[in-house]
């Protein structure tokens, strides 16, 4: 079979399929490192003070932020905006890069699909939380009005935005899980302890590996991967009319639907990169995680940080060519007025420091990559504090201009979201296989370095080691 020279292998180490299913079960099998657990540890600490902080927000009320009459939105809004973004890289690497054949997604997209999952759960939190009081939370649904002139505005991109995020919550959970049920059938045929066994059968639903499983199975896979395309699109456009259909100077522009979405996958893929190498250094995955991979995530961010930074271009640009004074002042107001360091910090990290990926020494270096990928999600969470606070900080009326100064119960917030992030990633590694076992042997045959050095030398070829004769029983590459 002929491979182009100029693609490297996506698979290295002359690894054999039984080596691929023991490499990736190992960190279910095995006792827990001392690095997971310090880090499980610190994370659960800081999850820890999420809870406290929201606990006191709800005892004391939403007075216990640095909102005021001006600044109604900041924070909590801030939040969940970037958690939404970051939920975009998985169903990105998922969905998309299935549907275009894409090989280089099989290293990356179940650790990126489970970083979806529990972005989202976060998000979800904090329109609860900026209620005060959650338990009366029925009180906006349209029940029997029995409290007073209160009524669902069915136009409202707030309403809109449940639909949107439940939904694509909903897909991508699917998604997951359904890429998830051959592994569990690996894991299952191989853990030891009871409890395990009859958990990992529950969660395989009987798999055996037959023609007729791998045939639903991606039949079932390519059906989700459609539906789940568009959401990827729509998500982030939604989240954007919260800003762009209002009349508010620097929210109300129609360049919110494609700059958010660019932002959402940019800051994904920022995270996805952030973990990636770090998981593939804890738990030796470099074999399956390699250099190529981190690669190909990083064109990714160099293109769409060029996108984010013409997005700025583009409504700084309009701004001033429309001749609106408002709009005038609310862009200058950005990058000169008082909160001027926190719009350079976001063109810095987001325009600036991804055109380092233009050479292809950064671009296959581990350790810049890494401190890369913090600059990204950096600069896309005070992205989101620019377009929220600078734009309602100074109103139209003089006199109700004031300054907006966080309180220590939000950035314990702020903060404690990122404990409940990397604790739930840290459990996920711990009981599921964080790559995908199935998708990496089904490409091994084109992008490992074990077959390619075969075909190129058929005379060396060690036939104890190869995989079965397909069988109607064990007919796909990835069933060894």
């Amino acid at each position: 079979m002929f491979d182009s020279p100029i693609r490297e292998p996506l698979v290295t180490g002359k690894k054999t399929y039984g080596q691929v299913t023991e490499d990736i079960c190992r960190p279910i099998h095995t006792k827990p490192s001392k690095e997971w657990l310090a880090g499980f540890g610190l994370s659960s600490a800081i999850a820890g003070l999420f809870v406290l902080a929201v606990a006191y927000t709800f005892i004391t009320g939403i007075g216990a932020w640095g909102l005021n009459k001006t600044v109604g939105w900041a924070f909590d809004i801030t939040n969940f905006v970037f958690w939404i973004g970051i939920g975009h890289a998985g169903t990105l690497i998922s969905a998309i890069l299935l549907l275009f054949r894409q090989k280089w997604r099989t290293g990356v997209n179940r650790a990126a699909e489970a970083m979806t999952i529990f972005a989202v759960i976060i998000a979800l939190q904090f329109p609860l939380i900026h209620m005060g009081r959650p338990w009366l939370a029925y009180w906006i649904f349209p029940l029997p009005n029995f409290h007073g002139p209160l009524w669902v505005n069915f136009n409202s991109p707030l309403l809109w935005d449940v639909f949107a995020i439940s939904t694509y919550f909903t897909v991508s959970l699917l998604f997951w899980y359904i890429g998830l049920i051959p592994d569990f059938a690996t894991v299952r045929d191989r853990i030891k302890g009871k409890a395990a066994k009859a958990a990992y059968t529950a969660a395989s639903f009987g798999w055996v590996g037959s023609a007729k499983n791998w045939q639903r199975f991606e039949s079932v896979s390519l059906i989700l991967a459609g539906v789940a395309t568009p959401l990827v699109l729509s998500v982030h456009t939604i989240v954007s009319f919260d800003f762009a259909t209002s009349v508010i100077p620097g929210w109300h522009t129609t360049i919110f639907p494609p700059y958010f979405v660019a932002g959402a996958i940019f800051s994904g893929f920022g995270m996805v990169l952030t973990l990636m190498v770090v998981t593939r250094k804890v738990l030796s995955l470099e074999d399956y995680i390699t250099i190529g991979h981190l690669e190909a995530m990083a064109k990714v961010l160099l293109a769409t940080g060029m996108m984010v930074g013409l997005a700025y271009g583009t409504e700084m640009f309009i701004a001033f060519y429309s001749g609106n004074m408002y709009e005038k002042y609310a862009f200058a107001n950005r990058a000169f007025g008082p909160y001027w360091w926190s719009y350079w910090i976001m063109v810095s990290c987001n325009v600036l420091t991804p055109q380092l990926f233009w050479f292809k020494s950064i671009r296959r270096n581990p350790t810049v990559i890494f401190i890369m990928s913090l600059f990204v999600n950096v600069g896309m969470w005070f992205e989101r504090f620019v377009i929220i606070v600078t734009s309602l900080h100074r109103d139209f009326l003089p006199s109700s201009w004031i300054m907006y100064t966080p309180s220590i119960t939000e950035g314990a917030i702020m903060l404690g979201t990122f404990g409940v992030f990397f604790t739930l990633f840290l459990l996920f590694i711990r009981t599921f296989p964080v790559i995908a076992i199935a998708e990496v042997k089904s490409v091994m045959k084109s992008a490992s370095d074990t077959y390619r050095s075969q075909d190129e030398h058929p005379a060396t070829i060690d036939w104890q080691q190869q995989p079965v004769p397909v069988t109607q029983e064990n007919h796909h590459p990835a069933h060894a």
